[in-house]
C-alpha cells in the first residue's frame, strides 16, 4: 500500500515557497536595484506566485490561534516608504477593483508601494514559519497564506501587475518625485496628478 504524499512537500507548495522566496529577496534589495528593473522583476514573478498560491493545498488548521508575527509596523512603514520613493510618481494609480470603492462611484487611487509591501508582509511571515520544519507550524502557514491570498492579497497583486504592465511598457521615467506646491494638502495634489496624467493618457491613445 502506497503512503500518501505529504502535502506540506507537495510541488505546488515547494514552489510556492521558492517564488515567495524569491519575491521577498528582490524587495528587500530595491535599494540596489533601479525602478524600472524592479518593476520588469516583478512583472515576471507576480504571475508565478499568483499561480502558486492558487494551488496551495486546502487545509484545516492546527491550533486555534493566530499564527506568530514576525514583520513588524515599523519594518512594513520602512519597505513601503523605500518602494514608494523608488517608483516616485509612478507609485500612484486609478483602482476600480478596491474594497472602498463601494463608498465610491469614481476609482480610488491606489498605491503600488502599499499593495508590495502588503504582499511582503504576509509571504515573509509565511516563509518564516515554514521554514521552521515543525509540521503543525507549517500546516498553519500554509492554510492561513492561502486564507489571505483568497481573500485580500491576490487582488492587490492582480491590482499592481496591471498598473506594472502598463508603466514597463509605456516609457514612462520611474523615480520622479512630483512637484508639489507647498500650499496644497499632500493628498488631494497626488489625486489631482494621477486623474490629470490618466486624462493626458486618455487623449494621446484616443488619437
Amino acid at each position: 500500500m502506497t503512503k500518501s504524499p505529504d502535502p506540506l512537500f507537495s510541488g505546488s507548495v515547494v514552489e510556492f515557497v521558492a517564488s515567495a522566496n524569491e519575491f521577498c529577496k528582490y524587495t528587500e534589495r530595491n535599494a540596489e536595484i533601479e525602478g524600472i528593473e524592479l518593476l520588469k522583476i516583478y512583472q515576471r514573478l507576480l504571475p508565478f506566485i499568483y499561480l502558486k498560491a492558487s494551488l496551495l493545498p486546502e487545509l484545516e488548521p492546527f491550533f486555534g490561534e493566530g499564527n506568530e508575527k514576525f514583520v513588524r509596523e515599523e519594518d512594513w512603514n520602512k519597505m513601503h516608504d523605500e518602494l514608494k520613493a523608488k517608483f516616485g510618481t509612478a507609485d500612484s494609480y486609478l483602482e476600480v477593483f478596491d474594497e472602498r470603492m463601494s463608498d465610491s462611484d469614481t476609482p480610488v487611487v491606489a498605491s503600488l508601494a502599499e499593495n508590495i509591501a502588503d504582499i511582503y508582509q504576509d509571504l515573509k511571515d509565511f516563509l518564516i514559519l515554514y521554514q521552521t520544519g515543525t509540521n503543525e507550524i507549517m500546516n498553519d502557514a500554509v492554510w492561513e497564506c492561502r486564507m489571505n491570498f483568497e481573500n485580500y492579497w491576490g487582488q492587490k497583486l492582480l491590482n499592481s501587475l496591471r498598473a506594472i504592465h502598463r508603466l514597463v511598457y509605456s516609457g514612462e521615467e520611474i523615480g520622479l518625485e512630483p512637484e508639489k506646491p507647498d500650499s496644497e494638502d499632500e493628498e488631494k495634489y497626488r489625486e489631482n496628478w494621477i486623474l490629470s496624467r490618466r486624462q493626458k493618457d486618455y487623449r494621446k491613445n484616443g488619437k
